[in-house]
């Protein structure tokens, strides 16, 4: 497979990895869920209402996402969250967190790109990043989004698949296959930041800071529930 170029290997993983995966499930199912194994975590009592600099935005000046999608997240997930926060200086960043102890097909987590432009916005830049934490190096990706040339809301978000984080793709699919070979269901979450704002590296800027604040106020089970264990993740970006 020398010869061949990146994306085409690539592909050929995915599909060896799709057919292990579907052989795997012919013989063996997995036996138990991952989240069964753990502690039970609360969102709403997980994510503290006051943190670092920050502090809960109950009512006005922010648009949070559309009740369709909530109400749709909510169907779909064990537990969800969305929130605004508020800083000092009137930074605004909307938080959405959503978990399900099933990441198997129908309860997969949805990706931003995927869900905003089902909400009618544009996504105008899709890439991966980094984000230094004081706990560790986390992958994320970034979106840059508007609606209409009237809202542009930047975002960040990763996802986790059992105590891994997983940007989609083949990365994904390996992670799983590697949870199916232990015979086991992984839980998953879906953390988002946003925040309505024209300048994108800005609003990216503000969204770090909130980020490393919340990991920073949380304790380790709670941190490693929400952003995976820094041991297993891998800190280098790719396109």
């Amino acid at each position: 497979m020398t010869g061949l170029s990146r994306p085409v290997r690539q592909a050929l993983g995915m599909v060896v990895a799709m057919v292990l995966v579907a052989l795997l499930s012919q013989a063996g199912k997995p036996v138990y869920k991952l989240a069964e194994q753990r502690p039970r975590f609360d969102l709403e009592q997980v994510i503290p209402q006051a943190f670092g600099d920050w502090r809960l935005l109950r009512a006005g000046g922010v648009v949070l996402p559309d009740p369709s999608v909530l109400a749709n997240l909510q169907r779909l997930y064990t537990q969800t969250l969305s929130r605004a926060y508020i800083n000092s200086r009137g930074t605004v960043v909307m938080l959405s967190i959503a978990y399900g102890d099933d990441q198997r097909a129908a309860m997969a987590v949805h990706y931003p790109e995927v869900c905003y432009p089902a909400q009618g916005f544009q996504v105008r830049s899709n890439h991966k990043d980094t984000l230094a934490t004081p706990h560790g190096v986390l992958p994320v990706r970034r979106l840059e989004t508007e609606l209409s040339r009237q809202r542009y809301e930047p975002v960040t978000y990763w996802v986790t698949i059992g105590d891994r984080i997983s940007l989609g793709g083949f990365e994904r699919r390996m992670i799983e296959l590697e949870y199916g070979l232990q015979r086991v269901i992984p839980d998953g979450l879906l953390f988002r930041v946003s925040s309505i704002n024209r300048d994108s590296a800005q609003a990216f800027r503000d969204q770090d800071a909130f980020t490393r604040d919340l990991i920073a106020a949380l304790p380790t089970a709670s941190r490693v529930w929400l952003a995976g264990n820094p041991a297993r993740v891998a800190a280098a970006p790719q396109p």
